[in-house]
């Protein structure tokens, strides 16, 4: 084939038609001869959360130190029978009490009978031992009546313990997921932008941060769980929202809601969230720094002041008993 047949006008439009008809045939089978990769794609993910779901029951199952995070931890059926009696679920607890429960890291219905129980025995038991101390030991200081009111007034006390126990464990739990959080927030923006899944995601971080705040990855390894197995993923955001009962977990899972119904990239999201928190994890530490002074002053009124003021006036003290002994 030589040059000029090549540069002729007949031989380009015949190239262009054959070009044409390759392309349209191409586009019209390739359609019928491609392959259903979205079955095989939501088959694989399927059974990915498959497994994660029986490894977290698997786990709640088998270690002894996770017993209390057992979603079928039971009461004894003595103490079950005496709350059900009493009928104390309703009156002594309503739903706000169970979501205390859970933000204290104690789940399923065992807690809640402990919880009850310990509301009607703690003043029965300090009763008994303020009636005791008031007529055994200073049985001659105070009149009969005065000793009865004294330790009933005591014994009423008990029954805010428990409130005030559970209230303690919150703050202490929340402050131990809030410190952690931070961190986990920017390993779990590396996982989502290397192209984790979020069930991945939450699992990687459970198992990456459980050195640094157990209850943190006890409920990040929850919700993996829940996110395999509800329907929904707005479940689970709102689950651990509400188990942690963080302001910074609760934007987070907000920001995850948003993104999922509105289709916002995941990892932008979590980006942006993980600035947020670090700039308010920074306000706080320059809010505790700034709230010391004022703390410190009554300790240094009290304990430095004096021990000061000794220092400096030792020596005088001494030159002037020197002096009288002359």
């Amino acid at each position: 084939m030589d040059l000029e047949t090549i540069a002729s006008s007949q031989f380009l439009a015949g190239l262009l038609a054959m070009i044409a008809v390759t392309g349209t045939i191409f586009s019209l089978v390739a359609p019928i001869l491609s392959r259903d990769v979205l079955k095989s794609r939501m088959k694989t993910v399927a059974i990915e959360r498959d497994k994660l779901r029986a490894k977290e029951r698997a786990r709640l199952q088998s270690n002894p130190q996770d017993a209390r995070a057992s979603l079928r931890n039971q009461p004894k059926a003595q103490m079950k029978s005496l709350v059900d009696r009493l009928n104390l679920k309703e009156m002594l607890s309503d739903e706000h009490t169970m979501d205390k429960l859970r933000m204290a890291g104690y789940r399923g219905s065992a807690p809640l009978y402990y919880f009850l129980t310990a509301r009607i025995a703690l003043p029965a038991i300090i009763l008994v031992i303020a009636l005791f101390y008031a007529f055994v030991v200073i049985p001659d200081l105070l009149p009969t009546v005065a000793k009865v009111c004294l330790s009933i007034a005591i014994a009423g006390i008990g029954a805010f313990l428990p409130n005030l126990f559970l209230k303690n464990k919150i703050d202490k739990r929340k402050l131990n997921i809030q410190r952690a959080w931070p961190d986990a927030l920017d390993l779990m923006l590396i996982c989502v932008e290397s192209g984790m899944s979020i069930e991945g995601a939450f699992q990687k971080v459970a198992e990456e941060v459980g050195v640094q705040s157990v209850d943190l990855a006890e409920e990040l390894s929850l919700t993996t769980a829940e996110l395999s197995y509800l329907s929904e993923r707005r479940g689970a955001y709102e689950n651990l929202a509400k188990r942690t009962g963080v302001d910074g977990v609760k934007n987070v899972m907000m920001a995850l809601i948003q993104a999922e119904r509105y289709g916002t990239p995941v990892g932008t999201a979590i980006r942006t969230m993980a600035d947020d928190t670090r700039e308010q994890r920074m306000l706080f530490a320059e809010q505790k720094a700034a709230s010391l002074p004022p703390k410190l002053t009554v300790p240094m009124i009290l304990f430095f002041l004096p021990v000061l003021f000794f220092i400096i006036m030792s020596p005088a003290v001494m030159q002037v008993m020197e002096l009288d002994s002359f």
